[in-house]
């Protein structure tokens, strides 16, 4: 079966072809570059209207063959600019009605790992992918491709191109601040990672000002650059330590970046996994991605209703049954003398007093510079001690805390035996949880990385709280909703229908318990779903 894609979300234009046995036979692409200022929505389709006629031929002639040999017609249905995806639809239902064949609309997103995979071999990888209009952090769970991690503001690749473009680097801005990059110099830029989740429009707006103080343009893009992609990093060690899987894989288009790569790569191995990329060619949007996504969609589930392709703006990655997958995987294998290996730091066991203990080590991470990496930790470490102290007097069970030493990043706490949350959650005990959350918010305390396995019951049957890392504190909602959505993203590992009914009950939970009267459930619930959607698939 031969399938031809056709990509448009943003700025470029692809047509594609692919057999079934994941050949490529056909190739095509142009994209557009902005005289001035971003990519316009308007001027995206206008490309896209130009060239998608001038594409298609261009592909079927390089895969050898005739139209009567196409057997399937696959497009993105999105997410994406509004005006460039309904130029897309519109050019493959024309074309599929004019040749006689079935059609599929197909979610960006998932067609970047899909052929990330068909191309390097990778076959369940934790994914990062990065772009001008995405940012997340993807791995399959319990039949659909789950967002353990994304942008709360704007994209990577957004950010980059703003900042060239304000700073009259030009665009894309990604390809000249890492030219600029290799003769900087480290300057104190924002580092903002909440949970899963990361943001870029502080980090921008830090380094416009630099820029407006008369700084060295090669000190900011390294600085914006290392800061921005340790953040990415750390939140993609974080899913992999969280689904304990054993690939990485690096796609979208701001995978060109050789920096990002070499990070990725570096975080990889540390953790004993393997580290993948596509060929630069299919990092970036295309029409193969497309079309093989097309071909894994319709041996599923069978071609489209001309009236279903319509385009979905924000079509969530989360949203598509995957059943072509077997939910098998290699786990990461420990060294013996380590109880876990966090995003963060090393458990080992130690002992204090004749009492078992546990010591928290933040490890240096090689793939920081080590002026973010010495901040980072220092600042993490100390806060970390405070608010497992102060987490108490909220009526919360958090581990006994026995000695802390900045200068080696560690902390000695009490050993929890009992069993993690993820092994044994279910609706009463989702309750409790939620209940926990609001005591501590309650005295504006952010956990900062509420996910099912940083949470215990130990041996008497208590709710423990542990892992307080990333936390800080914040009388702000926003930050308090955040926080319960580390806790929705961290549940996509089990079942989906069963995950929604566990969160639920932790809203309950935490509506029940929350002091503010004014605010209930139904507000607590649009507050997450507005955070949660804010970021996703803007251009």
């Amino acid at each position: 079966m031969i399938s031809l894609g056709i990509e448009g979300t943003a700025e470029k234009t692809g047509v594609g072809i692919v057999d079934d046995e994941g050949n490529i036979l056909g190739m095509a692409g142009k994209q557009l570059f902005p005289e001035k200022g971003g990519i316009h929505p308007r001027i995206a389709a206008e490309h896209h209207a130009n060239w998608i006629p001038q594409l298609i031929p261009q592909a079927v002639e390089e895969a050898g063959i005739s139209y009567d040999d196409i057997d399937l017609i696959s497009f993105s249905q999105g997410p994406g600019l509004g005006p460039a995806l309904r130029i897309v639809a519109t050019s493959a239902r024309t074309l599929a009605l004019s040749l006689n064949k079935p059609i599929i609309g197909v979610n960006h997103c998932i067609g970047h790992v899909e052929i990330g995979k068909l191309d390097t071999g990778a076959v369940n990888p934790v994914s990062l992918y990065v772009s001008g209009g995405n940012s997340q952090v993807i791995a399959f769970e319990s039949g659909r491709y789950r967002i353990f991690g994304e942008t709360l503001d704007i994209a990577i690749g957004n950010c980059l191109d703003h900042f060239g473009r304000e700073t009259g680097l030009g665009h894309p801005g990604g390809p000249v601040i890492e030219k600029l990059a290799k003769s900087g110099s480290y300057i104190d830029l924002p580092y903002v990672v909440k949970g899963m989740d990361f943001s870029f429009s502080g980090l921008l707006s830090a380094a416009l000002r630099e820029h407006e103080k008369g700084t060295a343009i090669e000190d900011i893009c390294y600085s914006l650059q290392e800061t921005a992609f340790a953040m990415l990093v750390e939140v993609t060690e974080r899913a992999l330590s969280h689904t304990q899987k054993d690939e990485v894989m690096l796609c979208g288009g701001v995978s060109a970046n050789t920096r990002l790569r070499e990070m990725l790569n570096t975080m990889a191995v540390e953790h004993g996994a393997k580290f993948y990329m596509p060929q630069m060619k299919l990092c970036g949007d295309n029409g193969v991605m497309i079309a093989w996504l097309g071909l894994l969609m319709h041996k599923q589930f069978g071609p489209m209703d001309i009236k279903d392709t319509g385009i979905i703006q924000r079509f969530r990655t989360d949203e598509v049954d995957i059943p072509w997958i077997k939910n098998e995987k290699s786990y990461l294998k420990l060294p013996d003398d380590l109880i876990a290996k966090g995003a963060e730091s090393n458990i080992v066991k130690s002992s204090y007093l004749g009492r078992d203990a546990v010591l928290k080590n933040r490890v240096s991470k090689n793939y920081r510079i080590p002026e973010i990496d010495n901040k980072i930790r220092k600042a993490r470490t100390k806060l970390e001690a405070k608010l497992l102290s102060d987490v108490k007097k909220a009526g919360v069970v958090t581990p006994i805390l026995y000695d802390v030493n900045l200068h080696d990043k560690t902390i000695l706490m009490e050993e929890i035996k009992g069993d993690l949350v993820k092994d044994i959650i279910n609706e009463d005990l989702a309750y409790e949880i939620g209940e926990n959350i609001a005591k501590f918010h309650n005295l504006n305390i952010i956990h900062g990385d509420i996910t099912s396995s940083n949470m215990m019951v130990n041996d008497k049957n208590q709710l423990v709280f542990i892992d307080f890392g990333l936390g800080r504190y914040s009388d702000l909602f926003e930050d308090k909703a955040v926080d319960l959505l580390v806790l929705k993203k961290s549940l996509q590992s089990i079942d989906y229908n069963t995950a929604i009914k566990i969160f639920d009950k932790v809203l309950e939970g935490y509506a029940d318990e929350y002091n503010d009267d004014s605010l209930n459930r139904e507000q607590i619930i649009k507050k997450i779903n507005e955070i949660e959607s804010r970021g996703r698939y803007t251009h």
